[in-house]
């Protein structure tokens, strides 16, 4: 085959998962797709524009619908993710050609994509503009009460489901940039190993969360209704704590949480996309 062919994997093409799941440990050490797709995650949103030689993937761009939602309304939109190249073909363009093909995928629509900082000057010769993510955080003294809010798993098929109704159905985590229907992607880095523990509060109310040191870390919450956080906080810790961190925009459940500098851990690229002035942390839990 050609290499300047790109070939669409989508949700039915499993021997071409196979060839892409075997591309990606070799560009990106620590992921994994396997496990991911095993739990059935790979669905109709997801699409990997992989370039082949000699029968397997040799670079790629990856591409996730997504809602999302943009203050308070809610638009279609995509994520890149898995872009990279083979390192023995590097030098060749390749990556170029599977972003261009992501890209021709896309149409108008806005893209975001998160990437680590030495790829910086990559992207903005595709469009994309680097955007500012700020990290929230508030102090807040309590200790562990009454009985631990229930640790979920997601090798449970059915907690897997109850994941995508309470992404799909209820509350986005903020309404100032994020996004809902998002379980296939908050679900890999639990694949992975990379994320913190689904803990269940209440019926209709589930949220990853995790102490380190003194600070309880809530990266995400999915709810059906509006609910009082703060009340949980006590069943969500194992020892005593003095501050709250939190891997969204916390406006709807912390509004008195402050900014506490830059998100530097990845960076936050956009095309086609306008941001609020205000600062805004798009939810962790859906990075791609």
């Amino acid at each position: 085959m050609d290499a300047h062919t790109v070939t669409r994997i989508g949700s039915h093409d499993k021997d071409l998962q196979e060839l892409f799941c075997d591309y990606v440990p070799q560009v990106f050490r620590r992921a994994d797709f396997r496990r991911w797709r095993a739990w059935g995650q790979w669905s109709d949103d997801y699409h990997a524009y992989a370039l082949m030689e000699a029968g397997r993937v040799v670079a790629n761009t990856s591409v996730m619908r997504m809602r999302l939602v943009l203050e308070g309304r809610e638009v279609t939109g995509y994520q890149l993710g898995a872009v990279g190249c083979l390192p023995s073909h590097r030098g060749r363009g390749l990556a170029r050609v599977a972003m261009n093909a992501a890209l021709d995928a896309c149409g108008d629509a806005p893209v975001l994509l998160f990437a680590n900082p030495t790829v910086r000057q990559f992207y903005p010769r595709f469009g994309f503009q680097p955007q500012r993510q700020t990290l929230f955080t508030t102090t807040y003294d309590s200790v562990p009460e009454g009985p631990p809010a229930l640790t979920l798993n997601l090798d449970d098929e059915e907690v897997r489901a109850g994941l995508v109704a309470l992404s799909s159905e209820g509350l986005p985590s903020t309404e100032r940039f994020g996004a809902r229907g998002y379980a296939t992607v908050a679900s890999w880095p639990v694949a992975n190993g990379f994320a913190r523990p689904l803990r269940q509060l209440g019926s209709e109310a589930w949220v990853f969360a995790g102490v380190e040191g003194e600070t309880l870390y809530l990266d995400d919450v999915f709810a059906r209704e509006p609910f009082d956080l703060r009340a949980w906080i006590p069943r969500l810790i194992d020892r005593p704590i003095r501050a709250i961190r939190f891997g969204f925009t916390p406006e709807r459940y912390w509004p008195g949480a402050v900014e506490a500098g830059e998100d530097t851990e990845a960076d936050l690229f956009v095309r086609n996309l306008q941001l609020s002035p205000e600062a805004h942390r798009f939810p962790i839990m859906a990075h791609t």
